[in-house]
């Protein structure tokens, strides 16, 4: 698959503040793409935003609110809440993994649902498969998951944990970092991999098999 030079920003109903815009406004307008999902769709209008794409069965928001969304977005879409399997944020990243862009990043995906938090990062997954970069990013987490290297630089998020989404990760070696690490396992339960920091400006992960979030974090 071919991936098109363009990053989807999506942006969905949990936390969303001051720290989201800044990420925003990183946006290409000639290239990158906007989507909102649900009341993430409401975020981004009365932010100034005016997304590609408004999606979801927007039943958190209120008639007058979902006029609003309407008139702000390029595009509408709305389906029923109750005759939907997916959730709107799956919906929204599916519908941005069709379009085969060099990266997504998920706004507003973490919040006071862990349910929902939950089903977010592991939709993660999808866009590994297809080798599609994908992240979730909040004011205190920038959340990714690894199937096979990555490459990360010092930010604003200092700790760097690792935890695997799949039985076991094997093969993980860290360099560049307090703790290294050099051909190892990690099995899901396991905390060896949390609260790691960078040792120098960047950091090289990579692993054999399975897969791997890699969380930074700041307090």
């Amino acid at each position: 698959m071919t991936l098109t030079q363009q990053r989807i920003f999506i942006v969905t109903g949990g936390a969303f503040g001051p720290w989201a815009e800044e990420h925003l406004n990183t946006l290409n307008p000639g290239t990158d793409l906007l989507v909102g999902a649900d009341r993430g769709a409401l975020h981004l209008v009365r932010s100034g935003y005016r997304p590609r794409l408004s999606l979801g069965d927007f039943d958190s928001v209120t008639p007058e609110e979902l006029a609003e969304i309407r008139s702000g977005s390029e595009e509408f879409t709305a389906c029923d809440p109750v005759d939907k399997n997916w959730t709107d944020t799956e919906l929204a990243y599916t519908w941005a993994l069709e379009r085969s862009p060099s990266e997504i990043i998920l706004l507003g995906a973490l919040g006071t649902r862990l349910d929902h938090t939950l089903a977010n990062i592991h939709l993660l997954r999808k866009g590994a498969e297809a080798g599609i970069r994908s992240r979730i990013i909040d004011d205190h987490n920038d959340i990714e998951l690894v199937r096979d290297r990555i490459v990360i630089t010092a930010g604003p998020y200092a700790q760097v944990s690792l935890l695997p989404l799949t039985t076991e990760v094997t093969g993980i070696t860290l360099s560049g970092f307090q703790y290294p690490l050099e051909n190892a396992t990690l099995q899901i339960g396991q905390s060896l991999g949390i609260s790691n920091v960078l040792q120098a400006g960047q950091g090289t992960i990579s692993i054999r098999s399975g897969l791997l979030l890699v969380i930074r974090s700041r307090d």
